[in-house]
């Protein structure tokens, strides 16, 4: 896509943090923007930093409640009309051991950073199929999606799953002329560290509490973070070329690729059977016949 003018987006998370970055990026470039947000706090902070003008709305909304998700879709349409670009941002992170979670841990995480951005795929996807206008879809996942950290592991577990649901979504979405990004941002200037702040009190009978010391030097260390502006306009430029995978943050660069040496070192040298390679080159050729057949920028 290299022509935003007039075109819709639909941003979850999109009041704060990343989201809001890339909220700030496509209203410049001539979008209408709605921000959906689950606080209330960060939509009315937001809607005042837009200039005079911009086409901004706010929805409130809780990405796991499918029927607020098509409910907030409906409502995009009505005041906006056909969503073009669909950013499933919203995402929480809970600081503790993963051998020590609890299913509410469990169920909460995945159900904010996995089951939003199913839920918004399954909302969106089909509407921009229908228009037949063509668009695309930003999935925020992270570092912690190549990088596991036992300290969030149930967010890398999240990340992780976003990776592949968003590799899989690419080759299922090109000859639609949809184009797919994965956003895997480092450090943020972001208040993810206040997520149990949100923590629905369902899911809060048997949690795991994080130190609040700990939560106290994360906000600090935030604050060093990449700014939201300078990652909005990243996500911007990826849509423009379609790039499928954003890697704003370039000091991650020789970690991967010692990880990635290190996958290549343990495949085994040894000869492939020939209906085992001409399994494997039907696949490679069906997506390479699917990225030929996408519009060259």
């Amino acid at each position: 896509m290299r022509d935003f003018s007039g075109k819709v987006a639909f941003i979850t998370g999109g009041a704060s943090g990343v989201g809001f970055g890339m909220a700030q990026a496509f209203s410049a470039a001539g979008m209408s923007v709605v921000i959906a947000d689950i606080r209330q706090d960060h939509l009315d902070t937001a809607l005042k930093s837009f200039p005079a003008g911009a086409r901004i709305h706010p929805i409130r909304l809780d990405v796991t409640d499918r029927k607020a998700m098509a409910s907030a879709a409906d409502e995009t349409e009505r005041v906006f009309g056909k969503v073009h670009v669909v950013c499933n941002n919203a995402g929480i992170n809970l600081f503790n051991d993963i051998g020590s979670a609890t299913y509410d841990d469990w169920d909460w995480i995945l159900g904010v950073n996995l089951g939003g951005v199913v839920n918004g795929i399954q909302t969106f996807v089909p509407r921009i199929k229908a228009h037949g206008e063509g668009g695309h879809v930003v999935n925020t996942a992270s570092m912690a999606a190549f990088i596991a950290s036992g300290v969030a592991g149930i967010y890398c577990t999240t990340k992780f799953a976003i990776r592949g649901l968003s590799e899989a979504l690419r080759w299922s979405l090109l000859p639609h002329n949809i184009g797919v990004s994965m956003l895997c941002p480092g450090l943020v200037n972001s208040a993810i560290y206040e997520s149990e702040k949100i923590r629905p009190a369902q899911l809060s009978a048997n949690a795991t509490v994080s130190d609040p010391q700990f939560l106290d030097r994360l906000a600090q260390v935030h604050q060093m973070g990449m700014t939201p502006e300078e990652i909005g306009g990243k996500v911007l430029r990826a849509i423009q070329r379609n790039d499928f995978y954003i890697f704003s943050h370039p000091e991650f660069k020789e970690e991967l690729r010692a990880l990635f040496d290190e996958v290549l070192a343990a495949i085994p040298d040894e000869p492939v059977p020939a209906e085992r390679l001409a399994f494997e080159n039907g696949r490679r050729e069906r997506n390479a016949q699917a990225r030929a057949a996408w519009p060259k920028l």
